[in-house]
């Protein structure tokens, strides 16, 4: 299906004007600390089942805002508990994700009903779809958009984990690539959950370099995921997993974090427990969690949102399947040590700032990277937006399990 092309960093804002109404790191052992901040603004930051519509009340929603959290998305049985829930969102500042069954059964109806509500973001059409499905929902996004051009249609891709059959596609790939040229979506979206035990997955990496590569090519931004909610073989999340999790996603050029999930599901197929609220509403210590890593976003929100990525390599004495190994170094960098056990080495240009972000691939133990630079230009940005000017020479850093370092460079 052919789109106009437009500059990907204006459908970003745009898609960000629409979802958000109002928003590493290295200890450096050198340096002189400056007055510079990097100026905020808000990536959009998504959670997936969140409150139920038996828990919609407004101390529900103020305490689903108090996470930093600024996207709600649930289901509900009907158009009115949308309403309900569209209202209390307004109260606190959030914007919903609206799904009932009358947008599917009752299209136009629905969409003119909550179109101008001001705390729409936008339509969930599907979750995991497979590809002989995307007839069926080009045809539906383009009823939502005849009745409503202004808020977007959300449908999520299935990871690469899952074998062609179950895609009804030749391979990932494919699926993907044909998902974008059959459905007319301003953003990218797909899930991959990588931490299994204490192991990562070898085909996560190479799932971000589809849809980062995915996402280049069509000129979309794409949102991605990480994991809050324990099931079956996936652990109950710790600070450093969240933060591999999201670095390494802004560090492809992620521009939506999405968690799945908030609220904890029913154990149906799945054996869900310990998500940020319980399944009779009650908090855990990954509520806390999320607004530790919420707030860090926020500060780093003009890093990483409207960003291109110049390149995404790895380090390490081995490196992760589908990726490529970082050699190139952008100036003033003269060296970059990141020991054995590797990291994900991402150039950014956001306007006319540079950044070079170094995530820790491992989520069990600290990295020691070792910098040289022939520049006094290079600052290091820390979580809370201050930054450091490094000296020109040797500096070395200690990135703690999981977590960023960010250089910002002239």
């Amino acid at each position: 299906m052919n789109r106009p092309i437009l500059n990907i960093r204006q459908l970003i804002i745009f898609i960000f004007l629409i979802s958000i109404s109002s928003y590493a790191s290295g200890t450096n052992k050198t340096g002189q600390q400056t007055s510079d901040t990097v100026p905020q603004q808000t990536i959009p930051i998504l959670a997936w089942y969140s409150i139920p519509e038996a828990f919609s009340t407004t101390e529900r929603f103020g305490e689903l805002a108090e996470t930093g959290i600024n996207l709600h998305f649930s289901f509900y049985s009907d158009a009115n508990e949308v309403q309900k829930a569209l209202d209390l969102a307004e109260e606190h500042n959030l914007k919903v994700i609206i799904s009932c069954p009358e947008l599917e059964t009752e299209t136009k109806k629905t969409v003119r009903r909550f179109m101008y509500h001001p705390a729409l973001a936008g339509y969930y059409l599907q979750d995991e779809p497979t590809a002989t499905q995307f007839g069926k929902l080009r045809e539906w996004v383009k009823h939502v958009r005849a009745a409503d051009s202004m808020h977007y249609c959300y449908i999520n891709l299935f990871p690469n984990d899952v074998r062609p059959r179950k895609l009804e596609a030749s391979g990932y790939r494919s699926y993907v690539s044909r998902f974008l040229k059959e459905v007319p979506v301003p953003f990218l979206s797909f899930d991959h959950y990588p931490v299994v035990g204490e192991t990562l997955r070898p085909i996560w990496y190479e799932n971000l370099e589809i849809i980062a590569a995915a996402s280049r090519k069509h000129n979309l931004p794409f949102w991605a995921f990480a994991l809050t909610t324990a099931h079956d073989y996936y652990p109950v999340p710790d600070l450093a997993e969240l933060r591999l999790q999201i670095y390494s996603n802004l560090a492809y050029g992620a521009q939506g974090i999405q968690y799945f999930t908030y609220w904890t599901p029913p154990v149906d197929a799945y054996d869900f427990h310990h998500g940020p609220i319980t399944l009779d509403g009650k908090r855990t210590n990954a509520y806390e969690l999320i607004k530790a890593m919420n707030t860090e976003i926020r500060a780093l929100s003009d890093v990483f949102l409207g960003a291109t990525v110049i390149s995404v390599r790895h380090t390490g004495t081995s490196i992760p399947k589908g990726t490529k190994r970082f050699k190139k170094l952008p100036a003033p960098f003269l060296k970059i040590d990141t020991g054995n056990s590797g990291a994900v080495v991402s150039d950014l240009k956001n306007g006319d700032k540079k950044y070079l972000i170094i995530v820790n691939r491992s989520f069990l133990e600290t990295m020691e990277v070792r910098i040289e630079l022939n520049s006094y230009s290079v600052r290091q940005v820390l979580k809370n937006g201050k930054m450091h000017l490094l000296p020109s020479g040797l500096s070395f850093f200690q990135v703690e399990a999981g977590d960023v370092l960010i250089l910002k460079y002239e």
